[in-house]
């Protein structure tokens, strides 16, 4: 398809290349006094690379699009919304909101500033990238997360289908009512770890806070490391090997748990049925 190139161009009017169909946008930006909104809206076929998004949602309602080499600031709120089959490298996504309701992603090379991001994605593919979020990539399915480093509170909640690999996640209260969720060779840093998940399992990770992995079903930990790791697996239905010692179980519910060394069992619940087995 025959691409018309736009470039070195400076855009800050209302919606400035709305429902464009096959062009290339290099080296402009999208800024200015008119602080117009909407920039790309409703647009096909579109490819981006070394320009500058300093204005509030240019990427709503879009069809195939690549992004190369971009800056969205922190003005350009709620970036990409409504958009489907997206390609993002080596930019810097830093404004609120910045992935909503999306599917068929791939973000790789970037950095990630963006409280409230990727909420009701279908299928992102994420790697060697980071970022800063809060409630970040809530309710999406079909993630798969190879190398990216996150730091924030509240991730993961409520998605489904996923894989991760290799990431390294500081961040509390993740993967609350998460299903269907595989996690491995990864660093995870947080309290209140995954409860109320459902088929999530852990395999060589080293798992560091308080109170984690309650009220789960079908969890599975394989391999793992728990350090600080007190009041563990509360009311879950739980097969774990742990190569670790940790501070205390509580009251798991079914299963067996493995684990190198435990400095309290709490069994005050008659219904907590769950083996515990110090393999020393």
């Amino acid at each position: 398809m025959s691409m018309n190139i736009i470039s070195g161009e400076t855009f800050d009017q209302e919606r400035a290349l709305y429902g464009s169909d096959g062009i290339e946008v290099t080296g402009c930006r999208f800024d200015g006094p008119a602080d117009g909104e909407s920039a790309l809206k409703e647009s096909r076929n579109i490819k981006v690379s070394d320009s500058y998004f300093n204005l509030r949602y240019p990427f709503w309602h879009d069809d195939h699009l690549e992004i190369n080499s971009c800056e969205m600031t922190d003005k350009c709120r709620a970036a990409l919304w409504y958009s489907n089959d997206i390609r993002i490298s080596d930019s810097k996504l830093h404004g609120i909101k910045a992935l909503r309701e999306c599917s068929d992603v791939t973000i790789e090379n970037s950095s990630i500033i963006s409280p409230e991001f990727g909420w009701s994605v279908h299928g992102l593919n994420m790697k060697n990238s980071s970022a800063e979020s809060e409630y970040f990539m809530m309710r999406s399915d079909k993630l798969t997360f190879n190398n990216v480093s996150l730091k924030g509170k509240y991730s993961f909640q409520y998605i489904e289908d996923s894989t991760f690999t290799n990431c390294n996640f500081d961040t509390k209260d993740s993967f609350w009512h998460a299903k269907n969720v595989y996690v491995k060779d990864c660093v995870i840093k947080g309290e209140y770890l995954a409860w109320y998940c459902e088929n999530v399992t852990f395999e060589n990770c080293r798992i560091t806070g308080t109170q984690p992995l309650c009220y789960c079903k079908g969890l599975k930990l394989i391999n793992c490391v728990m350090e600080e790791a007190d009041l563990s697996f509360e009311k879950s239905e739980v097969e774990a090997d742990i190569v670790s010692s940790v501070i205390s179980i509580k009251n798991p519910k079914s299963g067996i748990i493995r684990v190198k060394g435990v400095s309290e069992i709490i069994s005050d619940d008659p219904s907590a049925m769950c083996e515990i087995e110090i393999t020393g």
